[in-house]
């Protein structure tokens, strides 16, 4: 085995580990720093793919934006460890059949694509293909994005200012 293959099992044990203390944590805050981990190591997966924009994106919206704004959530709520929050499990059969499907149709997949692992081909970086892109192709779709949400969001504070 060569380091990226040990690298991608070593970082999909840690994303199914982390994610199953997400789903099974009862303490919040374990489960908030457990979907810490399991963001970054989905971020790796990125890297390894050579999506490198993607990558960093994951890191700054989803760990530095999402997540730090859920656990100022926790951490300035009043009262959370006196909150009574009970959970029931009265839709497990559905549930696992619908995991049993997806998963079935997952690994058909996975075992009907013709991978091409040896490949010797050279990536480039995602970055320098997205700038390309939109400052040839589509400057001014977005341009017109960026006016039409800046729009809504001045619409947006003037609705909710107190009048």
């Amino acid at each position: 085995m060569d380091f990226y293959t040990i690298i991608f099992y070593l970082f999909a044990i840690i994303t199914l580990v982390s994610g199953f203390i997400v789903v099974t944590s009862k303490n919040i805050m374990h489960a908030a720093v457990s979907l810490f981990v399991m963001l970054f190591s989905v971020a790796v997966f990125y890297v390894l793919l050579y999506a490198d924009f993607i990558a960093i994106t994951q890191i700054l919206v989803y760990i530095g934006g999402i997540l730090v704004l859920l656990i100022f959530g926790i951490m300035l709520t009043h009262k959370i460890t006196e909150a009574d929050l009970k959970t029931s499990n009265l839709k497990v059969v559905p549930a696992m059949i619908f995991t049993v499907g997806i998963t079935a149709i997952i690994i058909s997949i996975v075992i009907s694509t013709k991978w091409n692992i040896f490949s010797t081909v050279r990536y480039e970086t995602t970055v320098e293909k997205i700038g390309v892109m939109f400052l040839t192709n589509y400057l001014l779709p977005f341009e017109v994005a960026s006016i039409v949400l800046l729009v809504a969001l001045i619409g947006a504070a003037m609705y909710a200012r107190k009048k």
